[in-house]
């Protein structure tokens, strides 16, 4: 029946779109962090109808597809399983459509498109679609997690930019629905495009979307400052959203560990602090669409410096990209530093400094050896709350030490602090367990209902069953 199923598939779509040896297949095995799983095949469709008619064998055959975008998520959302029964339908050729409409300021194009391509060809119109990450995904993969990145303060994450999706259902059919679409206004009935936003692919493949597009930035001006203490730092937000309204575009929290592991591990960063990194660091950022950003946040950050020392304790200047630059490469020094166990969470923006404070003091009794290596989204209540350890330590080499650590960790965000165990990353298999844990089960009864009714074959690394 597997063989049958593979010569249909490439009849369907090509011999060169199936790929079953395994040094084609290994790249998509392999997630972006640790995981790794086997695949029966790498299926790469073209086009929307080819995703259906890929389906439709799929269902017939009784393969089960995991949707794959760039393969940049986290939480081993887009790779298969260790049973190699699993294929993967990867998105990196739905490319051909790309169709901006500049006066309505909205981009209808194929799910394969890279957030960098996107920016790339819109930038000589003045435009972008504003998700800002260190990864480059695919525009699929971004619908599938609701990404939110960097600059969520000033304009929201995925679904806040979305009009529309073109989506293929896991039924007999393998039926494509077009949800929304370039209107910025319809309220005619249920806005079914949500539904597959921030679903991991469960309830369907998204093959095509229609993005709001921004006005790129005039001026950009960024400064990193050091608050006075860590119960300044949310206090210090408020006072430069009121003093700056839109124009703060990003407010981004930068732990001491987490800056050092970039600095000696990246060593085109420059210092900005000299050789003594503080505890804690906040990169600000304004954004204008005129010139003048740079002299905006300086003069609010003097009036700061002067009047509320008890809020910021100094304010270092440099040019946007040298500054962005040590932001951006918190991860890969982080990563470099260890075995990493890297947390997405979110809270109440006024609980994530009580939440790291409270972490920072406890955890290391419980597991000795470990580096808190935290940054984070805090103008959204987002934080990567990573955790280094030595590769020859227990918890990397002991993955139940992992699974205590990370239902230690998960109660007291989810029991004490209200926050969620998945901000940005979705759920995976990686946070399966946790799902099953904290969702209530009327919602999962829901889920269930939902999945039966968009994609009854069935989708995904994780379903929400």
């Amino acid at each position: 029946m597997t063989a049958a199923a593979l010569t249909e598939l490439r009849d369907c779509l090509g011999a060169g779109a199936v790929l079953t040896a395994p040094e084609d297949r290994i790249a998509y095995e392999t997630g972006a962090r640790y995981d790794r799983g086997r695949a029966l095949a790498v299926l790469r469709p073209a086009s929307t109808a080819e995703v259906a008619a890929a389906v439709r064998i799929a269902v017939r055959r009784g393969l089960h597809l995991i949707p794959q975008g760039a393969n940049t998520g986290l939480v081993a959302g887009s790779t298969p399983d260790d049973s190699g029964a699993q294929v993967i339908l990867s998105l990196e050729r739905l490319k051909s459509c790309f169709e901006p409409d500049f006066d309505n300021r909205s981009l209808h194009l194929g799910a394969g498109h890279r957030l960098s391509d996107v920016n790339a060809r819109l930038a000589p119109e003045g435009l972008f679609f504003p998700i800002d990450l260190g990864a480059d995904p695919s525009v699929g993969g971004m619908i599938a997690t609701n990404t939110g990145g960097a600059r969520f303060l000033r304009y929201g994450d995925v679904r806040a930019n979305l009009l529309g999706v073109t989506v293929v259902l896991a039924d007999e059919a393998g039926t494509i629905l077009t949800l929304g679409g370039p209107l910025h206004k319809n309220n005619t009935g249920v806005d079914w495009k949500q539904l597959f936003t921030g679903t991991s692919g469960a309830f369907g493949i998204i093959a095509e979307a229609v993005l709001k597009l921004h006005p790129l930035p005039g001026d950009q001006a960024a400064a990193i400052l050091v608050p006075a203490s860590g119960a300044a730092v949310l206090p210090l937000l408020r006072r430069m959203e009121a003093a700056l309204g839109p124009a703060l575009t990003a407010f981004e929290g930068m732990s001491g560990p987490a800056m050092q592991a970039a600095l000696d591990h990246v060593p085109s960063l420059r210092d900005p602090f000299g050789g003594a990194v503080p505890d804690y660091a906040i990169l600000a950022e304004v954004s204008t669409p005129r010139p003048g950003a740079e002299t905006l946040l300086g003069e609010v950050l003097e009036r700061l410096l002067e009047e509320e020392p008890d809020l910021l304790a100094d304010a270092r200047f440099g040019a946007h990209e040298r500054t962005w630059a040590l932001r951006h490469a918190l991860s890969e020094g982080v990563k470099a530093k260890g075995r990493l166990i890297a947390f997405d969470l979110s809270f109440r923006r006024g609980d994530i400094m009580r939440f790291c404070e409270e972490m920072k003091a406890e955890l290391p009794a419980h597991f000795p050896g470990i580096t808190i290596c935290d940054f984070g989204h805090i103008g959204d209540g987002g934080v990567h709350f990573n955790l280094v350890a030595d590769p020859a330590s227990p918890l990397a080499t002991d993955p139940e030490q992992e699974l205590r650590l990370r239902d230690m960790v998960f109660d007291r965000v989810v029991t004490r602090f209200g926050g969620s165990f998945s901000a940005e990353h979705a759920i995976g298999r990686k946070n399966r367990r946790w799902y099953e844990i904290y969702t209530p089960d009327a919602e999962r009864r829901l889920s269930r209902a939902l999945s039966a009714a968009t994609s009854p074959a069935g989708l995904g690394a994780v379903s929400f069953a």
